[in-house]
């Protein structure tokens, strides 16, 4: 029997953001059971303060840990779990692996999807024209940075996160849509470094399937959508790539 992969991102899960939850849930409980393979390429969180957020006793935190519970009840039916860091989510951890029974992927992640070679990623590294954001992601993922953020209290963490979140909003009223997409000659190194027949990232929320030649080779950029009103995920099987949106 042909094995199935189910990939998503982008869900941007929040404490005040209950439908997208639901969404999530639903999504765990009756349609992520039909793949045997599961790829979350990052932002599952809209933000991750540290695997210790599972640990606070407040109200707040209890939406983490259902996560945890619901993935954890997939890994455990024998399927495969694997997560990629986003730019909202990059402290996920060693705590948040064994809870879940996943696995933190490094990017680019090449594997072979049916008989599709395919590469993942997140997506934000090929946004090579917003250089001030690209020189913010180059901060945010050095170890010293993260092991003193994660350092503070969880209260001054949510302040200094909120103020991020914030600049980024106010940055992105200057930027045009263009400098925050990925860049086509970003994508086209990539595929020259990378020889695969199939790119698939998130980050943009440009759901999109992309043909381009590269080198006079046919290749697919897939795009994944993000969730709001609507919860989406692609389905990779016996060779083919399906999109699939959903709703309560």
């Amino acid at each position: 029997m042909a094995r199935i992969a189910h990939i998503i991102s982008d869900l941007h899960l929040a404490t005040d953001r209950p439908d997208l939850f639901l969404l999530f849930e639903h999504y765990m409980r009756e349609i992520a059971p039909n793949s045997d393979q599961l790829f979350v390429l990052g932002d599952l969180f809209d933000v991750w303060l540290g695997d210790d957020c599972l640990q606070v006793a407040n109200p707040s935190s209890q939406m983490y840990r259902d996560v945890v519970n619901l993935f954890k009840t997939y890994s455990s039916e024998n399927k495969s779990l694997f997560f990629f860091h986003g730019n909202r989510d990059l402290l996920l951890g060693k705590s948040f692996e064994k809870q879940t029974g996943g696995e933190l992927l490094e990017e680019p992640f090449i594997t072979h999807l049916s008989k599709l070679k395919v590469a993942m990623l997140h997506g934000d590294t090929l946004c090579t024209d917003d250089t001030a954001y690209q020189e913010y992601r180059n901060q945010v993922h050095n170890k010293d940075w993260q092991s003193q953020f994660l350092s503070l209290s969880m209260q001054q963490r949510i302040e200094m996160a909120t103020g991020i979140k914030e600049k980024s909003k106010q940055a992105q009223i200057t930027k045009t849509s263009e400098i925050m997409d990925v860049n086509h000659d970003a994508v086209v190194d990539f595929f020259r470094a990378n020889p695969v027949d199939c790119l698939i990232h998130g980050h943009t929320h440009r759901q999109a399937i992309h043909t381009l030649d590269v080198d006079d080779v046919s290749v697919k950029r897939v795009v994944l959508s993000d969730w709001g009103p609507k919860g989406f995920y692609l389905s990779v099987a016996n060779n083919s790539i399906e999109e699939n949106y959903f709703s309560l």
